[in-house]
């Protein structure tokens, strides 16, 4: 099953097709800026029953290099079979299309960004047929951006570096520049924006983090994951609520419990009190001593009942 970061990893190519020229320019790899794109069926499936996909591919045509293909993949962990699987579908595209393929590969996790880079060479030791090399984007060479006026500048690539760097330490500083960001830029680019990032943070701690962000810094945009956040925050705080009056509750009811028990105590410290120096208790005086449940008055009662020559004396001006 394809999971969330996995897609919007590769995703955010569709959509901003011309974020490869900014990536493969922090990656120290130099093309041309494309005159035009187009999206291109990802279905690489032969007609002998043998499906294959790419996640997303991409045509760019320029002035310089000419046209050329870009697969997209999205890779989560090392796949010792997947260079193999790579270097087919290289040669698929060039095939099928009669165009230079190129490869990006982009990773969440440094260790797996580091493998996917590494080159890999097809053939015989004493003479490679082929090598493979794909250019690869991760939390390694990515830019971790903390500031909201780098982020406004190139609001695809902070993106992109928001979901690749979502187990980086400095996540919070990110995703609160993008939301910073966001706030006066027309809801039509920021609420794909706040999909893909809720999207490319999957099921890492920053996913809750980002959605409170939403909830709490784009309040006022209107989309299918800003009402799912903010109903989500208002049940949050509903059961937040409910706990405390609940605890309230539960501490008002043992608060009179013990003080039951404590009137309830000093009731029967009066009569025994009483009964032991031998003085009678009508049932009118047994009745108002036992039917009370102020302690104070308990207790002046207790005190006097250590010197009264009656029962009656421990009301006297009550």
């Amino acid at each position: 099953m394809v999971s969330s970061p996995h897609e919007a990893m590769h995703r955010i190519f569709q959509e901003h097709p011309e974020l490869f020229s900014r990536v493969s320019e922090v990656l120290g790899v130099d093309f041309a800026p494309p005159t035009s794109f187009t999206v291109l069926p990802n279905d690489l499936t032969e007609t002998r029953p043998l499906e294959r996909r790419v996640d997303t591919l991409l045509r760019f045509d320029t002035e310089d290099d000419g046209s050329f293909l870009l697969a997209v993949e999205s890779q989560g962990k090392k796949d010792p079979d997947k260079p193999a699987s790579w270097a087919y579908d290289a040669s698929y595209l060039l095939t099928k299309y009669r165009l230079q393929p190129m490869l990006l590969v982009v990773c969440q996790d440094r260790a797996t960004a580091e493998w996917a880079a590494r080159p890999v060479s097809f053939g015989p030791r004493q003479w490679p047929l082929l090598t493979l090399r794909p250019l690869v984007a991760g939390p390694h060479n990515m830019p971790v951006i903390t500031d909201p006026a780098e982020v406004r500048k190139d609001f695809a690539l902070a993106t992109l570096s928001a979901i690749t760097h979502a187990t980086d330490p400095d996540i919070g500083a990110i995703l609160k520049a993008m939301t910073n960001a966001l706030r006066d830029t027309p809801a039509d680019l920021a609420n794909p924006i706040i999909e893909l990032i809720a999207q490319g943070m999957g099921k890492y701690p920053a996913a809750a983090l980002w959605r409170k962000l939403v909830a709490v810094d784009l309040s006022f945009y209107k989309s299918y994951l800003a009402e799912e956040v903010r109903d989500e925050v208002r049940a949050e705080v509903r059961d937040e609520v409910q706990a405390e009056v609940r605890d309230e509750v539960r501490a008002e009811v043992q608060a009179e419990v013990q003080a039951k028990g404590r009137a309830e105590a000093r009731t029967e410290d009066i009569l025994f009190i009483l009964e032991r120096r031998g003085l009678d208790v009508p049932d009118e005086a047994r009745e108002r001593i036992t039917a009370c449940d102020d302690l104070d008055i308990l207790r002046r009662w207790l005190e006097r009942a250590l010197i009264a020559s009656s029962a009656d004396e421990i009301f006297a001006g009550e």
